[in-house]
């Protein structure tokens, strides 16, 4: 009778027959938990893959960043560019009027003193508005011949002036800042024979 009781000081032996995965598996204490967990958070390996995770959000966040920024700059530009024109209109638009104004005048009465004065006023008023905008005419008249900036349209023999001098202005040019909008059509001398 007593032989068939398992002593209480010993606890049963596991069967040698089962296999080491049936066996129950033996939990782990407390303190080797928190040595794995501190393991894991030492281990290179896993430190230098957060990094890299974390260089990578960033990087995918200023890459979406500089794609926003370059859209909002392209739709300013083009904002820009659309309505650069926009200053120089409005200086036009009372130019315009005051055609408009001398039409109407010069119907009423057939003064053409009158007429031409009101055009010339209006031919000022409308270089002051290009002058505002950095257009003025080309200087052209008694001045060197420049290719660059004046279109010889004929030649002419001159005993007042040298070869190559602007003799005469058929139409005026303009530039903006340095660049040419259009360029005079002047009459050039030539020596003479």
């Amino acid at each position: 009778m007593w032989k068939d009781k398992p002593h209480k000081h010993h606890p049963p032996e596991p069967a040698a027959d089962k296999p080491a995965a049936e066996q129950a598996p033996t939990a782990a204490p407390p303190a080797e938990k928190a040595e794995a967990a501190t393991a894991a958070q030492t281990d290179p390996a896993a430190a230098l893959r957060a990094e890299l995770q974390q260089a990578k959000d960033r990087e995918l966040r200023a890459h979406a960043e500089l794609e926003n920024y370059r859209k909002r700059a392209h739709r300013q530009i083009e904002e820009e560019r659309r309505y650069a024109n926009l200053p120089l209109m409005r200086e036009l638009l009372p130019v315009l009027d005051n055609v408009h104004r001398a039409i109407d005048a010069a119907q009423k009465t057939p003064d053409v003193a009158a007429l031409i004065q009101g055009f010339q006023l209006v031919a000022e008023q409308l270089e002051a508005a290009l002058a505002k905008h950095h257009c003025v005419a080309i200087p052209a008249l008694h001045e060197p011949f420049d290719p660059h900036r004046h279109q010889a349209i004929t030649q002419q023999p001159s005993a007042e002036h040298p070869a190559n001098t602007v003799l005469l202005v058929t139409q005026q040019g303009f530039q903006l800042h340095d660049r040419v909008v259009r360029p005079s059509q002047v009459v050039v001398s030539t020596a003479m024979e």
